[in-house]
């Protein structure tokens, strides 16, 4: 193989060039009877030209509060109709959507809302185990001490209004009515000021993604980037308006919000909610009552479904395609998705949220073998380069080495962290992945390996750095380190390494006890089943911690089942 791994995808189909709210208008006049949403939760239905109507609603509710152009806006929730409307609501106007991750607790959320500088949040009761009200007020407590929309706090100097997605009066914050009741008291011509001002380049998201130095990075993203991603995609999976797409993956991730709405949104076709939170019962389920055409998830969700004992009991004839991302898919896997789930043109896609985030897709005509081995061919209107990281040069066909993307897609940058921005991208405008790859003689990309030390549990990216600067909280814990051992559920398990001082340094935490130090502090996801206590580090020469060392030993304690274990 001689040629050079560099890849461009032309396209007959220009770039949409305009904002999310001039292609949600555009849209619904062009269908206006088709459904826009069906949330089965709530049993809520809306056409597009009705959810258009409350879309307008909320965005004035938004002017009405002082919310402007670039104003950040936090929603704290689990999957539901009103996520979507402030998805949209938000964008009409300029504001920019900050999506928190409905597992963080109080740890995560007062960085989020502090990073942020978020004038709004929306959030939701409770989720699981998780009491979102409760944990507002121990980070925030001048919220119930305050008139709604005029939160003052030491701690959140931006925060202004909290709104709750529900009937129940909570001190201190709007509920749903009274805060659509604001939009009331704005006629049109303010809201059509607003989009006057907006630019398709304007910022409107930031996505959180852990980094390898600590505490998340706010991923910027505008509406050129997000909006034309998604229509890529659904171009790609070959979406038409009569389509029905079920999202049963979260929509504060880039999967849910850009490629599932937003795809389904610039091609007229329906978003189905199966379930608040992912399922498998109730996405057999909608598929069947809701005849969806469009089913979409990470490997583990599709394995769920497939092995439900009332998988059978369901009629899934109407399924087509869909996308399957997130983590590798085993061959088996996809062959039942294509068999038992009627799913013959499914495709995988691979990106990150940094590219808004697909970069790379399968396609229809693809052999099934070709949907498994690799990830695919760069997207439309995209470039895709692999390059040797030591030297930067473009490698060799069949080479490896880091995976770069560079387009419309790149974000804007990571918020007020100038420094993290350059290094990922670089000055000729290339977003380096920190995946390692090969590209074939015909621009099939396969991953091979990560630079980054990121660990993927059930399709979740995890960041060990992240992990270790909250054990380092801990103050009987001297140093940490996290990494990732197989798991043959979930891909990977996290296990924690750590050295203890003090008193607890002759009497260790079991990893039950660790386990419970941890719940409440910070997302589940992220706490580590397996735990280890080091009294020396395998080191490199200058100093460094072997943690290759540290995964071979886990290995073989997982080989004869001496890895302690935090499960029950």
């Amino acid at each position: 193989m001689t040629g050079r791994s560099y890849d461009y995808c032309g396209s007959e189909t220009p770039l949409l060039g305009e904002t999310i709210g001039q292609c949600l208008d555009r849209v619904a006049q062009t269908y206006p009877d088709n459904e826009l949403l069906v949330s089965i939760p709530q049993d809520l239905r809306f056409t597009y030209r009705e959810f258009v109507q409350v879309v307008n609603r909320a965005a004035k509710a938004f002017l009405n509060l002082g919310i402007r152009r670039g104003d950040r806006v936090a929603i704290w929730s689990i999957n539901n109709y009103e996520w979507v409307v402030t998805q949209l609501a938000t964008a009409r106007i300029g504001a920019v959507l900050v999506n928190v991750n409905p597992a963080y607790r109080t740890h995560e959320l007062e960085y989020v809302l502090r990073e942020s500088r978020a004038r709004a949040l929306i959030l939701i009761d409770s989720f699981k185990s998780s009491n979102y009200i409760d944990m507002l007020g121990e980070v925030c407590p001048e919220v119930a001490e305050s008139e709604a929309g005029h939160i003052e706090s030491w701690r959140f100097p931006h925060l202004r209004s909290v709104i709750f997605i529900g009937r129940e009066q909570h001190p201190g914050m709007f509920t749903t009515r009274s805060f659509a009741e604001l939009g009331d008291e704005l006629d049109d011509v303010a809201l059509e000021r607003a989009e006057q001002d907006l630019d398709l380049d304007d910022v409107i998201n930031i996505q959180y993604t852990s980094g390898t130095t600590g505490f998340p990075k706010g991923v910027l993203l505008t509406h050129n980037n997000i909006l034309n991603n998604a229509f890529s995609v659904a171009e790609v999976l070959g979406l038409k308006p009569e389509d029905r797409v079920c999202v049963p993956v979260p929509f504060y991730h880039c999967f849910g919000m850009v490629i599932s709405n937003l795809g389904a949104i610039t091609h007229g076709a329906t978003i189905v909610i199966p379930s608040t939170s992912f399922e498998p019962e109730a996405t057999l389920k909608a598929v069947q009552e809701e005849k969806v055409t469009v089913l979409h998830g990470v490997p583990t969700m599709f394995i769920a479904q497939l092995e439900h004992p009332k998988f059978d009991d369901y009629d899934l004839s109407s399924l087509r395609t869909g996308i399957m991302a997130g983590a590798p898919c085993p061959i088996e896997v996809m062959h039942k998705v294509v068999d038992r789930m009627h799913m013959k043109d499914v495709l995988i896609a691979y990106g990150q949220t940094e590219a808004s985030p697909a970069t790379t897709m399968t396609r229809i005509e693809d052999e099934l073998e070709i949907r498994v081995s690799t990830v695919g061919k760069v997207m439309p209107h995209q470039e895709l380069k692999i390059i040797d990281p030591s030297t930067g040069k473009t490698v060799k066909r069949g080479e490896i080495g880091e995976i770069c993307f560079r387009g419309y897609m790149v974000m804007a940058g990571y918020d007020n962290n100038p420094e993290a921005t350059a290094e990922a991208v670089d000055k000729r405008a290339w977003l380096h992945s920190g995946d390692l790859g090969t590209m074939d003689e015909d621009g099939y990309v396969k991953i091979t390996g990560r630079i980054k030390n990121m660990v993927i549990r059930g399709g979740e990216n995890l960041y060990p750095r992240e992990i270790e600067e909250f054990l380092h909280t801990l103050d009987f814990v001297s140093d940490a380190q996290v990494l990732g051992v197989p798991d043959e559920r979930l891909g990977e398990e996290l296990l924690a390494c750590v050295q203890l001082h003090g008193p607890r340094a002759a009497n260790p935490p079991t990893p039950q006890e660790f386990y419970g130090l941890c719940k409440g502090k910070i997302a589940h996801f992220k706490i580590p089943r397996y735990w280890r206590v080091v009294e020396e580090w395998p080191m490199t020469v200058t100093g460094k911690v072997q943690k290759f060392k540290l995964r071979e030993l886990a290995e073989r304690e997982l080989a004869d089942g001496t890895l302690p274990d935090s499960k029950p």
